[in-house]
C-alpha cells in the first residue's frame, strides 16, 4: 500500500491524517497516510529514511518548509518562486518538491468564504514560510495591493523585492501599518501556533474586511477572537488546509477530492 505522510514538529495535532484518510475513502484509493514528527535540526534525516524506506509523498508543515525545498532534487517554480515547500513526492527515483499553500489559500478564500481577491487591498501579516508560500497565488489573482508586514520591516521589504514582477506588492514593519481599511488581513506570523500576542494595531483589525489566521484550530482562537471583538468576520485557516490537502492528493493520485463534505465534517468536531 502506498505510504504518505506529514512531517514537522510537533505534528500530533494535525489533521492531515484525518483528511487524507476521508479523500481516500471518497475517491477509492488505497493508502497509509501518517505522521512523523522530526528533531528541529534533524528534517533531511527524517525525509530521507521515509522515502528510503518506501514513502510516495509527504506533506511538510512546520518549521520544516525551506528545509523541504533544500531537500528535493527538483522543485516546481512555484516552490521556487516561494522558497518553501510543502509538498514532496518521489518521482521516477527522485524527490520533487512543490507548494501547495497558495493554492489552498485562494481556494479557500474565493470558493468557502467569497472573498473577491481581485482588486482587493490585501494585508499579510509575516514574512515567514507561510507568508512565502501564497504571495504568487494571491498576486496572480490580481489584488489592488498586497502589503507585507512585519516584526522585522527589512525582512518584509526582503520578501516583497522577490515578486514585485508579478504584481502590486509593498512592505513595513508592524508599527508601521497604515489604519486604512484593509478587505482582507492574513496572519502568516508564528504567533497563533506559539502561543503570542500579534503586535498589530487593533484599529487594523477593526477596518479589516475579513480577518484570516493561516493557523487552524485552537491554535488560531487568539488571533480569531480578537478580530471578532473588533467587529470584525475573522476565520481560521482549516479551509486553507483542506484545500491544500486537496491539491496535494490530486498531485499524488491524480484525481481532486470533492472538499466541501470534508470541511464540513471537520468544522462540526468539537473544538
Amino acid at each position: 500500500m502506498d505510504r504518505y505522510a506529514v512531517i514537522g514538529h510537533p505534528v500530533s495535532h494535525s489533521l492531515s491524517p484525518r483528511i487524507h484518510a476521508l479523500f481516500a475513502i471518497q475517491e477509492r484509493q488505497q493508502l497509509e497516510y501518517g505522521t512523523i514528527e522530526a528533531p528541529l535540526a534533524g528534517f533531511a534525516a527524517a525525509a530521507r529514511a521515509f522515502f528510503e524506506g518506501g514513502g510516495r509523498g509527504a506533506n511538510v508543515t512546520l518549521p520544516f518548509k525551506v528545509d523541504a525545498l533544500e531537500f528535493a532534487a527538483r522543485a516546481s517554480e512555484r516552490a521556487t518562486l516561494a522558497g518553501a515547500a510543502n509538498f514532496l513526492a518521489m518521482r521516477e527515483g527522485r524527490v520533487e518538491a512543490d507548494n501547495t499553500d497558495g493554492a489552498g489559500l485562494v481556494t479557500d478564500l474565493a470558493r468557502n468564504l467569497g472573498v473577491e481577491i481581485a482588486g482587493a487591498r490585501i494585508l499579510l501579516l509575516g514574512a515567514g514560510g507561510a507568508a512565502r508560500g501564497v504571495i504568487a497565488p494571491l498576486l496572480a489573482a490580481r489584488p489592488r495591493l498586497l502589503l507585507v508586514a512585519n516584526r522585522t520591516a527589512g525582512r518584509a521589504r526582503e520578501l516583497a523585492s522577490r515578486f514585485t514582477p508579478l504584481g502590486a506588492i509593498e512592505a513595513a514593519g508592524l508599527e508601521a501599518v497604515p489604519r486604512d481599511r484593509f478587505d482582507l488581513v492574513l496572519n502568516a506570523t508564528s504567533t497563533s501556533v506559539h502561543g503570542e500576542e500579534l503586535a498589530i494595531a487593533d484599529e487594523v483589525l477593526a477596518h479589516a474586511g475579513l480577518a484570516y489566521d493561516m493557523a487552524y484550530g485552537p491554535a488560531a482562537a487568539r488571533f480569531v477572537s480578537r478580530a471578532q471583538a473588533a467587529g470584525t468576520r475573522a476565520c481560521d485557516g482549516l479551509g486553507m488546509l483542506v484545500e491544500q490537502a486537496a491539491e496535494s492528493f490530486l498531485l499524488w493520485r491524480g484525481v481532486r477530492p470533492d472538499t466541501k463534505a470534508v470541511l464540513a465534517g471537520l468544522r462540526s468536531l468539537p473544538r
